[in-house]
């Protein structure tokens, strides 16, 4: 079972702390880290999407961030983002690899696997340069089916446009394309 903190609007622990499960049934507020992985190849930027498993509880075989997990009572942004990097893609970064675009909190609500699902977090926005092949990645947890690179202009519009089967926010990429133009 995941132990959560309970978090303010800013993502600062309030002390309290809640399991997973609950949290996505009750819509309490908690932290996650966003990784977006981006290579140069071709004159062009592009952006990895992962595909998730066919069994994750949200958004089950849609194209998400390239590594993302919610964040375990205790434990810190960066720690949590290299954690996930290695245990859904196999690979090993370091802290100051990871470029912090800032934080953003959003909240949704849908039913999967018939069950009512609410979503109430603050995420850390995280850039990772890395330029590896597709297959250079290894799914560990089964929570990612596979990974594909994509013209960063050519995900922004499929986002945007809904052309890409997704669960990925606007936002996100405008505060990508934001950090990369500084």
């Amino acid at each position: 079972m995941e132990i959560l903190d309970v978090v303010d609007e800013k993502g600062n622990p309030t002390g309290e702390t809640i399991d997973r499960v609950r949290a996505h049934q009750l819509g309490i507020r908690h932290r996650t880290s966003h990784v977006w992985i981006l290579r140069r190849k071709n004159n062009t930027i592009q952006i990895l999407l992962q595909k998730r498993s066919d069994d994750k509880d949200s958004f089950p075989g849609f194209y998400d961030i390239s590594s993302a997990g919610h964040i375990p009572s205790g434990v810190d942004f960066y720690s949590s983002a290299i954690r996930e990097l290695k245990e859904e893609l196999g690979i090993h970064v370091s802290v100051e690899e990871l470029i912090d675009c800032g934080n953003r909190h959003f909240c949704f609500e849908n039913v999967f696997h018939g069950h009512v699902f609410k979503d109430n977090q603050v995420s850390k926005i995280f850039i990772l340069w890395k330029d590896l092949e597709e297959n250079e990645f290894h799914f560990l947890d089964h929570e990612v089916s596979k990974v594909k690179w994509f013209d960063l202009d050519e995900c922004y519009q499929g986002v945007k446009n809904n052309t890409i089967h997704h669960c990925i926010y606007l936002e996100e990429l405008d505060m990508i394309i934001r950090q990369i133009k500084k």
